[in-house]
């Protein structure tokens, strides 16, 4: 039996989770990044238990697209996703308002084999340099199954509005422009992945899941260099607004998976108040069809 005891090291401000001899995340806390891309926490590499690619870093077409982050695009008139933003009026037009979201401290990073946790504060800060939300965030890697090819990843994250006054949670979608609903946590696939198969619970997949509500949904794609392919499943999870989570998905002109929570209205946050999110991953080191995806869809539900 190969070695999968799940461990993590602290490298060069990055997390290093490694299962048994693989890599299978690095979790990069303190990026190096151009304001441009709105700097922020991200996953990258992120790995199937065979050492197979299952994100990107930098593309050429969006620079700011970081394998799995947590973002925003429109939060009260400022950008936490990077890049340009967008208007009816405008389109997409870069302005200076691109925030930052800056690691603080790690309040627990731990490893029993069976899983790791990291709990951590972080500040989410406007571009005039306003601290706006105190973020208390975790995540587990966890679920390492050899026989399966399966690993888990689970992202909790409370966002108290530190502002003084009320927040806006927007999208794209919200400020006028149709099914490009992103926000909150998002994963950009491999360049190789362009043109999967998107399957989603409840007999639904192809690319009429953008905008749906789901409890699951997943992007199977093939490698670049190896043979075969990989399937990431994502859990929608919960959300504490009254806003329902509905998907931002695309297979073209390349591969993301988004649970949103403000994909076409918009979340309220009061001053002091919180937005609770929770949201689950599964990195499977195969190509899934529809069957196997509604035991997994079932087996990892939050």
């Amino acid at each position: 039996m190969p070695d999968t005891t799940l461990t993590v090291r602290d490298e060069d401000k990055s997390l290093v989770i490694a299962a048994g001899d693989v890599r299978i995340a690095q979790y990069v806390y303190q990026p190096d990044a151009p304001d441009a891309e709105s700097p922020k926490p991200y996953i990258h590499p992120i790995r199937s238990l065979s050492g197979a690619p299952m994100s990107v870093y930098r593309p050429h077409d969006h620079r700011w697209h970081k394998g799995l982050q947590m973002t925003w695009a429109h939060l009260s008139g400022q950008n936490f996703w990077g890049g340009p933003t967008f208007s009816v009026e405008r389109d997409y037009h870069w302005e200076d308002n691109l925030g930052h979201i800056n690691h603080i401290a790690f309040t627990e990073v731990s490893s029993d084999g069976m899983r790791v946790m990291a709990e951590e504060s972080l500040h989410w800060v406007s571009a005039p340099g306003e601290h706006w939300i105190t973020e208390q965030r975790r995540q587990v890697f966890h679920g390492v199954d050899t026989t399966r090819g399966i690993w888990a990843l689970d992202f909790t994250t409370k966002l108290r509005n530190v502002r003084g006054a009320p927040l806006s949670f927007g999208s794209p979608t919200t400020h006028g422009r149709p099914m490009a609903g992103y926000a909150g946590y998002f994963w950009r696939g491999p360049r190789s992945w362009t043109g999967g198969t998107i399957i989603g619970a409840d007999g639904l997949g192809g690319e009429e899941m953008m905008g749906t509500e789901a409890r699951w949904l997943a992007m199977v794609g093939q490698h670049d260099e190896i043979d075969g392919g990989g399937t990431v499943l994502a859990i929608a999870g919960h959300s504490s607004a009254s806003v329902p989570i509905k998907w931002f998905v695309r297979r073209e002109a390349f591969a993301v998976i988004s649970p949103s929570p403000s994909f076409d209205e918009e979340i309220a946050l009061a001053d002091g108040d919180t937005l609770e999110l929770a949201h689950r991953y599964v990195f499977i080191d195969h190509m899934c069809d529809r069957a196997e995806l509604d035991e997994l869809g079932a087996e990892f539900a939050l």
